[in-house]
């Protein structure tokens, strides 16, 4: 993998083989682009939905989705478009590069927002979003926000909930800032009486060494306070084998009272991630799955297995606890540690991230449109606790769903750099092919988490005009790039 000393040949020779690589399989793309809106002739899903809306008394709602070139946002606009409601879609187009989310069908509109920046500030962005709302005449605007504008969210549900009857799938400034923060998260899990991890706030590298040096028979890692394509990847356990490697470790960290640091306790154990809906305090869709530091596979947990059951129930716990009746998407990263104890083995939960927006997992909700909408729409009842009359108070969550994948990332992951290593002797043959195998697998039994076959154009859209245009935009400015989410179009600079 490159990074920020990687000499630049190097970056422009990644940037330039993707372009050739989405070249490559273009025809093949093109014609899968051309078979499914042949083959659409047979599905059912625009019958479902004009049948849904001749339903009597059935009213169509105007939903504002923004994120759509996501695969979490086109997700949850495709499910609303599947219950028979009209989709307003919405996002940033870096370099001025349409997002794939623009062409979906289930989109009747589409918006280009002005993104927020440092010099700017998110005025402008709060301006796009209170017109779009007021000439649409939009019921509910559903935020899939990226990390980098999660605060920014924020103002503008305050803005709109106040100059609009629109109502908004979105924490306000002051609790998403708080979850969005890693230590003010943890900081305000302790004060509601939930467990989290031994965490520490340092803006020095002297810091991290006293706290080690009084800590030493735990493990920690560091992670960066704000946004940091750099370091973000780098989850190094300190203290290090030795004292001079602990030194030279911190002493590359940019550490500074600008830059904050939280130093947290290592644990030892598997990794989950949650995707949550809470309208007015209330969980009203729920999935947990298995996660990774850079999460491109996912596979339900049952939601009647005892972590999931765990994971939910902290979930409900801390959105009643939390002031204000809270709406918004509520994600969680948690690790499970194992402890033997004389009644046999014990399994405890901690959480170490909070993400106060919507997860990549919604496409697990892939199928349930109408009654993930429903679950939307209690958002504009104006009873205390969002519930229809009659609902159950269990969440809505996936049943028996698809496993998914993005084959752009395996095709890499699984194929091409493997043949790279196979060619300098750096894998074993029998490695090459069990790599080729799983891929095989994603390809006929899991499911692409942005291919729809009665909406293939986004997915089209994706590899041959969007990624290639990022990466051309990267030889043309000189940028580098470590990683690329293709879930979330994330590019990590370095």
């Amino acid at each position: 993998m490159l990074d920020g000393q990687s000499p630049w040949y190097l970056h422009w020779l990644q940037n330039a083989s993707l372009i050739v690589l989405s070249l490559f399989f273009l025809p093949i793309d093109t014609f899968v682009l051309f078979a499914s809106y042949a083959l659409d002739i047979f599905n059912s899903q625009d019958a479902t939905r004009r049948r849904i809306r001749r339903t009597p008394g059935f009213r169509a709602k105007t939903f504002l989705v923004t994120g759509v070139g996501m695969s979490k946002g086109l997700g949850i606009a495709r499910m609303l478009h599947q219950a028979g409601h009209n989709v307003i879609g919405a996002d940033f187009e870096p370099h001025g590069i349409p997002v794939s989310g623009r062409f979906s069908k289930s989109v009747n509109k589409f918006y280009a927002l002005s993104k927020p920046s440092e010099v700017r500030g998110s005025t402008y962005y709060v301006e796009d979003l209170l017109r779009i709302v007021r000439r649409e005449e939009v019921d509910l605007w559903i935020s899939c926000s990226g990390v980098a504008s999660a605060v920014d969210d924020g103002q503008v549900m305050e803005v709109i909930e106040r100059m609009t009857d629109c109502k908004a799938i979105q924490f306000n400034v002051d609790t998403t800032a708080t979850l969005h923060e890693k230590h003010s998260f943890i900081q305000h899990t302790l004060r509601l009486g939930l467990p989290a991890p031994e965490t520490y706030d340092v803006t020095s590298r002297d810091a991290v060494h006293k706290i080690l040096n009084h800590k030493r028979s735990k493990k920690f890692i560091m992670k960066s306070v704000g946004v940091d394509d750099a370091n973000r990847g780098n989850l190094t356990l300190l203290p290090r084998r030795t004292l001079s490697e602990t030194y030279g470790h911190i002493s590359t960290m940019p550490i500074s009272n600008a830059k904050p640091w939280i130093l947290q306790q290592f644990i030892h154990g598997e990794e989950y991630c949650t995707h949550a809906l809470v309208v007015k305090g209330h969980v009203k869709a729920f999935v947990a799955c298995p996660s990774s530091e850079l999460l491109m596979h996912y596979e339900a947990l049952p939601s009647t297995s005892s972590l999931s059951q765990a994971m939910y129930k902290f979930t409900s716990e801390y959105a009643a606890r939390s002031e204000g009746a809270i709406t918004g998407h509520l994600s969680f990263d948690f690790l499970v540690e194992e402890k033997a104890t004389e009644t046999g083995l014990e399994k405890r939960l901690y959480p170490i991230e909070c993400n106060p927006r919507a997860h990549t997992a919604v496409v697990l909700f892939n199928g349930l449109g109408v009654e993930m909408a429903k679950a939307y729409l209690t958002a504009l009842r104006s009873d205390m606790n969002g519930r229809a009359n009659g609902s159950s108070t269990n969440p809505l969550t996936p049943l028996k769903p698809a496993k998914y994948y993005w084959i752009g990332h395996d095709v890499v992951e699984f194929i091409v750099f493997p043949f790279l290593q196979l060619l300098m002797l750096k894998m074993s043959l029998g490695e090459f092919i069990g790599g080729c195998y799983t891929f095989l697998e994603h390809l006929f039994l899991w499911k692409d988490g942005t291919f729809e076959i009665w909406d293939p154009l986004p997915w089209w859209w994706l590899y041959h005009i969007y990624w290639p245009g990022q990466f051309l935009s990267c030889i043309l400015q000189r940028k580098k790039w470590s990683r690329i989410n293709v879930s979330t179009i994330k590019m990590f600079q370095c």
